[in-house]
C-alpha cells in the first residue's frame, strides 16, 4: 500500500509519500497535475560547476531497452533508481545517497539502472522532463551519461516550477562535459531524435507501478531506512550494507 499525499510550498511536483512498512519519504508525486502551461519558463544565465567527488564519470553506460544502466552487465547487485530532472529531491539524492554508490559501482559490484521519467511536465506545465530526458538519452550514444547526468541535476532551477531545461540550457550545460557537443549530440537534442524514447521511459514508469521520484530498488526491494535516509551519503551506506552492499 502506498500513497502520495500534495505538498505545500515546493510547487504542483512536490509530495511526501507514505511508503508500506512505515516508511516514509519526501519525493515528488506524479498525481493530479496543473494545467499545462502553469509553469515560469526561460534558462538560468549560468551553468553551476559539478564538483569531481562522488560522480560516475568514466563508466560504462548503456541503453537497456527503456533504461539506462551504468556499471558492469554482470555486477550481482541492481540498483534501480526512478527519476525525474525537475523533481529537487531526486537532486537532493544525487547529491547525498547516490554518492554512497560510486565505489561499488566502480568496483563492479553494482550497476544502476536509471529509468528517467518525465511527469513533471504535467504537473508543472512545460517540457524541461522530457528535453532533459532526451538530451540524457543523446549522452549515452556520446559516452558521457554519467557526467551528464550529475550536471543536469546540479544545474537543476531552485524552483522546480522554472521551465529551465530548454534545449538551449541543456546544450549549455552539455558544453561543460569534455568531450560531450558534437553535431551529432547537438542534433539529437534539438530535433528531439529521443522522443519515442522518452515515451517508452516514462511509461515503463507507470507500468512498474512508481508514483514517485526518486525512488529507488535494491536488488528488486524498495529501499528502506527512513524519511532521510536516502539523502544522505552515510545513512544512504547504511541501507546499502543492510542490503549486503558494502
Amino acid at each position: 500500500m502506498r500513497r502520495a499525499i500534495r505538498g505545500r510550498g515546493r510547487g504542483a511536483g512536490a509530495a511526501v509519500v507514505v511508503m508500506g512498512l512505515g516508511a516514509v519519504l519526501a519525493a515528488c508525486s506524479s498525481g493530479t497535475p496543473k494545467a499545462a502551461g502553469s509553469a515560469g519558463s526561460g534558462t538560468v544565465a549560468e551553468v553551476r560547476a559539478v564538483a569531481d567527488s562522488g560522480t560516475l564519470a568514466g563508466l560504462p553506460a548503456r541503453v537497456d531497452g527503456a533504461a539506462i544502466t551504468v556499471g558492469e552487465q554482470d555486477a550481482p547487485h541492481t540498483v534501480k533508481v526512478y527519476e525525474d530532472a525537475r523533481c529537487p529531491y531526486c537532486k537532493k539524492f544525487e547529491e547525498g545517497g547516490a554518492r554512497a554508490l560510486t565505489q561499488s559501482v566502480a568496483s563492479g559490484d553494482v550497476k544502476i539502472e536509471y529509468t528517467i521519467a518525465s511527469f513533471l511536465d504535467g504537473n508543472l506545465g512545460g517540457s524541461g522532463s522530457v528535453n532533459a530526458a532526451n538530451a540524457l538519452r543523446a549522452s549515452v550514444d556520446a559516452g558521457k551519461f554519467p557526467e551528464f547526468h550529475a550536471a543536469v541535476f546540479a544545474n537543476q532551477p531552485d524552483d522546480e516550477s522554472q521551465d529551465a531545461y530548454t534545449n538551449a540550457f541543456l546544450l549549455k550545460i552539455a558544453g561543460k562535459v569534455d568531450g560531450l557537443r558534437s553535431t551529432a549530440f547537438d542534433e539529437a537534442v534539438n530535433g528531439g531524435a529521443y522522443e519515442k524514447w522518452v515515451g517508452d521511459a516514462m511509461q515503463a514508469f507507470r507500468d512498474d507501478g512508481m508514483q514517485g521520484t526518486p525512488t529507488v530498488l535494491i536488488d528488486g526491494k524498495k529501499a528502506g531506512g527512513g524519511e532521510d535516509a536516502m539523502y544522505g551519503k552515510a545513512s544512504f551506506a547504511a541501507v546499502l550494507k543492510d542490503a549486503g552492499i558494502s
